[in-house]
């Protein structure tokens, strides 16, 4: 009969994504018992039936953007479909947004860990809903710059509740925060910037001006980039007033983006939009890096984690799929592409789960601060630059099964290059590694060493490599792609080494840093056991 179905893997569903990943057990070994408890019970939901609906209809039902009422009346405001705010009420309900602020000694000195790993099995679902996510969490750092604003704000973002009414934000049981910097003109020259701040008085200022890309527009608040007579400076600026009026938001209209479609991203006009100065007059960009930062690391948790989730869905497809008398796993070549893939995603997530390292332990260690600040353009260059190819070839290994929306890897591959183009492309990031290096090349020397110890023998070489590459690039601009390279696959590679991940750390530092030149995947050799690599990295689930 035509309607028989053979051949064709079941769904990936009814498993549990952290039981499911031998890496992430391991890099969250230290945890608590009540956090690792949480993560199987967060693990087993996002492969449920239910929670994959959720993602998909919330990619569908795409938010809708009305800036008006039926009288003529401004609205400006976003619509959302209830699948959406589905998933924004649990990632609120897990402290996405606020757990790394909250009071307590619960994980004190893991806490950037734990969120991580939170947040890497949530975007192994969906990952446009933690944009307003990650910049909620971000922005109370830029905050910490304006005590009185951090303790008026922070304790009604820290609540764990989602609450999605259109009131001021006294008025609610939590709140979102957003930030607002990008124009027309400017992009990531945030420098030209053009929107005015004049003072108030009583410690306020209106702002007038446009932002092009100001994402997750139904947020209580903004940290918005304007120019005050100071100079460029940062405020906060609330989207609703404390008497329930608009704040001057004037959304022109919702960018119609290749991906990340569950969440809105808008172009917006203020007009005498009122807000409160965040740090120091003139020194905007200063205080909003701070939030920068943070959402950095979060790329690239949320690009391993879309790695994570693509592989898992080729490995499943190949397991169960037979071509020429043989499931695709067992064809040699096929192991060896998904091996190769297998390695990539190993390094990155150990490597951003480094990164959550160091910011835990940066005011307590000397060498951990200086990765934090060396490495985090570093790890958010790689890991958020190899996304985009390395779910192109998990869709490959689907066929034209991989192609088609119904699969989760189309919504994946739309989803990729976000977070390289976010918070600074890729040459943003090399000429950040740049600055670093220029200002401070002391902070490299202590990362080296770290490098160096945690390669060990395997590594012989490695360090005079990355010294050659850093002196070429302290008089060749245009080479700092090829040093910040070579810096996050020595890194990756020594994270792998000190996790004793073995042959899969020998697989990845003889392919990628002893290695011949290589434009695809399938690369490796027979003197790597790849079906070992994947059955080891991606378990059976019998």
């Amino acid at each position: 009969m035509t309607d028989d179905v053979t051949n064709q893997p079941p769904p990936l569903t009814g498993g549990n994504a952290w039981r499911g990943d031998p890496l992430l057990i391991q890099l969250a070994e230290r945890f608590s018992e009540p956090v690792r408890k949480d993560l199987d019970g967060l693990g087993r939901f996002v492969l449920t039936q239910e929670a994959q609906e959720l993602a998909r209809l919330a990619n569908v039902e795409t938010p809708k953007l009305r800036t008006h009422d039926r009288q003529g009346r401004r609205l400006d405001q976003v619509e959302f479909h209830p699948a959406y705010h589905a998933l924004m009420r649990r990632s609120v309900a897990n402290g996405l947004h606020s757990s790394v602020w909250e009071n307590g000694d619960a994980e004190i000195g893991r806490r950037h860990q734990v969120r991580a790993a939170r947040f890497y099995i949530t975007a192994e679902l969906e990952t446009g809903h933690l944009c307003p996510i990650t910049m909620t969490s971000a922005s109370l750092a830029a905050l910490m710059a304006s005590p009185k604003l951090f303790r008026e704000w922070a304790p009604r973002v820290t609540t764990r509740k989602y609450d999605q009414s259109q009131k001021p934000p006294v008025e609610k049981t939590g709140l979102t925060l957003g930030m607002g910097m990008t124009e027309k003109q400017g992009g990531t020259d945030v420098r030209a910037n053009i929107t005015r701040a004049e003072r108030a008085g009583s410690g306020f200022y209106r702002l007038t001006g446009h932002k092009w890309f100001m994402s997750a527009p139904m947020s209580d608040a903004f940290l918005v980039l304007g120019q005050a007579p100071e100079g460029l400076s940062c405020f906060l600026v609330p989207r609703i007033l404390g008497d329930g009026s608009g704040n001057g938001f004037r959304f022109q209209r919702l960018k119609d983006k290749l991906g990340n479609r569950s969440n809105a991203s808008s172009e917006v006009e203020f007009v005498n939009a009122i807000g409160e100065m965040v740090g120091e007059p003139g020194a905007g960009v200063k205080t909003i890096m701070d939030m920068v930062t943070l959402t950095r690391l979060d790329c690239a948790v949320a690009s391993s984690a879309i790695m994570r989730a693509g592989l898992a869905e080729a490995i499943h497809h190949t397991r169960h799929r037979q071509v020429f008398g043989a499931n695709l796993i067992d064809q040699p070549l096929m192991q060896r592409v998904l091996a190769d893939m297998a390695l990539d995603v190993a390094a990155a997530t150990a490597l951003s789960f480094r990164l959550a390292r160091s910011f835990d332990e940066a005011a307590s260690d000397r060498g951990e601060a200086a990765f934090a600040r060396a490495m985090t353009p570093v790890v958010k260059y790689w890991v958020c630059k190899i996304t985009p190819p390395l779910l192109y070839e998990a869709m490959e290994c689907l066929g034209g099964n991989g192609y088609v929306e119904e699969a989760p890897l189309a919504r994946y591959y739309r989803e990729a290059p976000v977070n390289a183009i976010w918070e600074g492309s890729g040459n943003v990031m090399a000429l950040d590694v740049l600055r670093v290096l220029g200002r401070a090349p002391g902070l490299f020397e202590e990362v080296l060493a770290g490098i160096d110890r945690d390669l060990g023998a395997g590594g012989r070489g490695t360090i005079g490599v990355l010294k050659a590459a850093m002196q070429v690039a302290a008089t060749d601009e245009g080479s700092a792609r090829l040093l910040t390279e070579q810096l996050a696959l020595s890194a990756a590679a020594a994270e792998l080494r000190r996790l004793g991940a073995g042959r899969i750390a020998d697989a990845f530092v003889e392919t990628r840093l002893a290695g011949q030149w290589r434009n695809t995947y399938g690369m490796l050799d027979s003197r790597h056991d790849a079906r070992m690599i994947v059955d080891t990295l991606y378990p059976p689930v019998n």
